[in-house]
C-alpha cells in the first residue's frame, strides 16, 4: 500500500510569508528594548545575536527565513501568469536564504554590547562576522529590488497606491542601509526601519494574496 502526501496548500504558503515580517518586528524589537546595554541608535539588530542570549535573534533570522522561503513559493503560485510572477518569488527566495545565512553566521561583539565589550568598533573582524555582513547586502538588495518589482506588478495590474507603496519600500532599504554603512548618525535605526518597512510590506502584500487570490 502507498500513501500520498496532500501538497501544501498556497494559502498556507502565503500564510508562512504573511507571518514572517510580525515574527521579525516582534521578536526583534522585544529584546531591543529589554537586553542590557542594547541601544537601537548605536547597534544594528543583527547584534542581538551576539552574547548569551543570542540565540534568540539567530533562531529568529532562521525562522524568518524559513518562512520567507516557503512563502515565495506561494507567491510563484499566486503571481503565475502576471506580472513580476516570475522575479518576485525569486527575490523573497533569496532574502529568506540570506537570513537564515546571517543567522549562521554571526556579527562580532563591540561598541559596549553585550554588556561588558569594550566601547567602540571591534578591532578586527571575524570570518563570521564578514560572512554576515555579505549575507546581510545580498539580502538587502534582493529585498529593495523585490520591492520595485513589485512596483512594476502593481502599476500594471491599475493599483497604483500599491506600486507607490512598494517602490517607496525598495526605496526605504537602500537608504536605510546607504546612511547606516555611510556611518551616519543613527545609522543601526535607519536601517532597522528600512529593512523592516520593506519586510512588513512583502508581508501585507502576501497576506492579501492570500484572502483575494
Amino acid at each position: 500500500m502507498t500513501t500520498t502526501t496532500a501538497p501544501i496548500t498556497t494559502r498556507t504558503l502565503l500564510t508562512a510569508a504573511a507571518l514572517a515580517a510580525p515574527v521579525w518586528v516582534v521578536v526583534s524589537l522585544a529584546q531591543a528594548f529589554t537586553r542590557a546595554g542594547f541601544d537601537l541608535t548605536r547597534h544594528p539588530l543583527s547584534q542581538l545575536a551576539t552574547g548569551e542570549l543570542g540565540w534568540i535573534q539567530i533562531a529568529t533570522f532562521v525562522t524568518v527565513g524559513v518562512l520567507f522561503i516557503a512563502g515565495a513559493t506561494g507567491l510563484r503560485r499566486a503571481l503565475h501568469g502576471r506580472p513580476g510572477g516570475v522575479w518576485t518569488p525569486r527575490l523573497i527566495r533569496t532574502v529568506g536564504v540570506g537570513m537564515i545565512a546571517a543567522g549562521a553566521f554571526t556579527m562580532d561583539a563591540g561598541d559596549g554590547f553585550p554588556v561588558g565589550t569594550p566601547a567602540g568598533p571591534p578591532a578586527g573582524m571575524s570570518w563570521h562576522a564578514i560572512a554576515h555582513m555579505a549575507a546581510g547586502s545580498i539580502t538587502f538588495f534582493a529585498l529593495a529590488a523585490a520591492g520595485f518589482v513589485l512596483g512594476r506588478h502593481f502599476t500594471r495590474t491599475g493599483d497604483r497606491t500599491s506600486a507607490i507603496i512598494s517602490r517607496a519600500a525598495g526605496v526605504a532599504v537602500i537608504l536605510g542601509n546607504g546612511w547606516a554603512m555611510s556611518g551616519g548618525r543613527f545609522g543601526s535605526l535607519t536601517l532597522a526601519i528600512g529593512v523592516s518597512v520593506a519586510l512588513a510590506w512583502v508581508s501585507t502584500v502576501a497576506y492579501r494574496l492570500r484572502n483575494h487570490p
